[in-house]
């Protein structure tokens, strides 16, 4: 009998200390979700929500196919999209991208693809992304990024002249699943 007591005694010590430490491990785990959300609100290389109504910056750049692209060039409403290739998210959101954008009214001359990353890295993006947009590598100077104050990727936006011309975000979330809007 003294055996018994002493087993039943010793589960109930353990079964105590086992509940002390889980109660320590979910505490903490609260702690490590609370510093995890303060972190990915400060993070600078999370997509931003950039304000619709804000004005695109001056830009000048060169499209893959060797044309000249400034600001006063994006025409009437145009899709306007950020990708890098060190983003995963990036590689899983273009195959979307393709088929939103092909189907934009006006075409491939709405519709600009700017790929931030060295132009190794940036070629199977650049390949996927050239039938159906004018595309951007960025491989050093960030001029277009800073013009659309991008600091994460993937961004997509959409881009119009306001009553004054200027250039403004008309929009900055996107549904890449709905059917592209007629202009």
């Amino acid at each position: 009998m003294p055996v018994l007591i002493a087993a039943v005694v010793l589960v109930g010590l353990l079964c105590a200390l086992d509940l002390i430490l889980t109660l320590g491990v979910i505490k903490r785990l609260r702690e490590h979700t609370a510093l995890m959300a303060k972190f990915a609100a400060n993070s600078p290389g999370r997509p931003p929500v950039i304000e619709v109504g804000a004005e695109v910056g001056e830009f000048s750049a060169v499209t893959v196919d060797g044309a000249a692209l400034t600001r006063d060039s994006l025409s009437g409403d145009t899709l306007v999209a950020f990708f890098s290739p060190n983003c995963g998210p990036c590689h899983e959101m273009i195959p979307k991208f393709v088929a939103y954008a092909r189907a934009t009214a006006g075409g491939r001359d709405r519709v600009l693809a700017v790929v931030v990353g060295t132009t190794e890295r940036s070629r199977d993006q650049v390949a996927a992304l050239t039938p159906a947009a004018r595309v951007v590598v960025e491989a050093g100077d960030p001029v277009v990024s800073e013009a659309f104050k991008v600091r994460g990727f993937p961004t997509l936006l959409q881009v119009t002249r306001d009553r004054d011309g200027r250039q403004v975000i008309a929009g900055n979330q996107l549904d890449l699943d709905a059917p592209a809007v007629a202009a």
